[in-house]
């Protein structure tokens, strides 16, 4: 039988039920099961190998969105963020893009840009035309500093070279693209960056500074899309308002900052959950955003023909599968095979799908109940365990907060002793 991501009332099961069905769709372990869950922290030693000074571990909230089809294949997908709404908001997008095949995805190859500062340059379009003359020799000194990633398929694979204007004068900055296949990348753009630096500075005649990798990887893009019915969404008019809600964005950076924090809230959940570099995709998302010199929307809305509602994100996405937490983290590594993806490019596409599916929701909300309703009903949950409320009186606390329009700690705890008194 086919492994299907489509779970009715999986919010409404117990953890272990939910575990349960986690480690029968993947196939792992008790072992690899138990590493989902957190419970206990992990073991001291890894924590010290993976970071200074270390003191021990600090754990978020894992979810898994459900519900999601990407190129013809259903995901459970882990999701590690300790804000309200956001898995459900996935499943539930996930769920209305199924009536139309769900999410189709691509990607680039995955090259990333090793960039190499010169400066004291008086002829910088010169000194970019040598260094482009000598572009071979420079490709081979830089591949012979990773013979494992050329055995693999990857490699250097061609430099550019850019003019740059600074304060002090041009600046000739060198890009080094490197296929890095599995791997996020950094260390081996950053030794293959440092160790041309030499010949670079020999045939320009400049001085070299930096020799560091971009995490704008603009060569590294994933591709995300989906179609939603305007049935599935509640009628042509809402597919209107998601799309003035983009349009809002794409006009205004105050309100674009928001739209493409929201796509993160997503991307950056799975990203965290496979222990791969929030901060790098961040960096990488925002100035993709501005590139223009605009700051705009990493999502574009539009309308079918036939009036329903289609969504596309395009993002630099320097994911890997090898080397880092991805290998160290033992929840991390459990969090990959329950994906079950092939390589970092899959990996990144299943992240755009997220970001694109997060948008949508929230857009849908903006559109219709606004953002708040589903979210501070979930939000509510935490206010009332910070007050201390007692299991048996949460749901009620909660119900009665979210019909007051008051999710607020101090009446979350004036409910609980209007309870108790009750109860005696």
């Amino acid at each position: 039988m086919e492994r299907t991501s489509r779970i009715e009332g999986f919010y409404k099961l117990s953890i272990p039920e939910r575990l349960k069905i986690v480690k029968d769709f993947a196939g792992l372990t008790s072992e690899e099961a138990m590493a989902l869950t957190g419970f206990g922290g992990l073991d001291p030693a890894i924590p010290d190998k993976m970071i200074e000074n270390a003191v021990g571990s600090f754990a978020l909230p894992l979810g898994i969105a459900v519900n999601f089809r990407i190129n013809d294949r259903d995901y459970l997908i882990p999701m590690a963020t300790e804000e309200p709404s956001v898995v459900a908001a996935a499943s539930n997008a996930a769920k209305m893009a199924r009536e139309r095949g769900g999410f189709w995805t691509s990607s680039t190859t995955p090259v990333m840009i090793g960039q190499i500062q010169l400066t004291d340059i008086k002829d910088p379009s010169r000194a970019k035309h040598v260094i482009l003359e000598k572009k071979q020799a420079i490709l081979d000194l830089a591949n012979k500093q990773d013979p494992m990633l050329i055995k693999l398929g990857g490699g250097a694979r061609d430099i550019e070279v850019r003019v740059v204007q600074g304060q002090h004068g041009p600046m000739v900055i060198v890009h080094l693209l490197v296929d890095v296949r599995d791997a996020m990348g950094a260390n081996a753009v950053n030794t293959m960056a440092e160790a041309v630096a030499p010949l670079v500075e020999d045939i320009s005649g400049g001085r070299v500074r930096l020799r560091i990798l971009s995490n704008l990887a603009t060569h590294r893009l994933a591709r995300a899309r989906a179609i939603w019915s305007k049935e599935v969404v509640g009628g042509e008019g809402v597919v209107d308002g998601v799309i003035e809600a983009y349009l809002f964005a794409d006009a205004d950076p105050y309100r674009c900052a928001t739209h493409n924090k929201g796509i993160m809230n997503g991307i950056d959940a799975v990203i965290l959950a496979t222990g791969n570099d929030t901060r790098a995709i961040e960096a990488g998302a925002h100035s993709f955003a501005a590139r223009s010199g605009q700051y705009k929307p990493l999502t574009i809305f539009e309308k079918t023909p036939e009036g329903d509602l289609v969504g596309t994100i395009e993002i630099p996405m320097a994911v890997g599968l090898v080397g880092g937490a991805t290998k160290v983290h033992p929840t991390a590594k459990a969090c990959i095979k329950l994906l079950g993806v092939k390589g970092a490019s899959e990996l990144g596409e299943v992240a755009a799908a997220v970001g694109l599916a997060q948008n949508f929701a929230a857009l849908r909300a903006l559109a219709t109940v606004g953002i708040q309703q589903g979210h501070m009903r979930l939000h509510a949950k935490n206010i009332a365990a910070s007050a201390g409320c007692p299991e048996e009186f949460l749901e009620k606390v909660c119900e009665i907060m979210v019909s007051e329009k008051k999710i607020r700690m101090d009446r979350a705890q004036e409910i609980v002793e209007e309870l108790k008194r009750k109860s005696q």
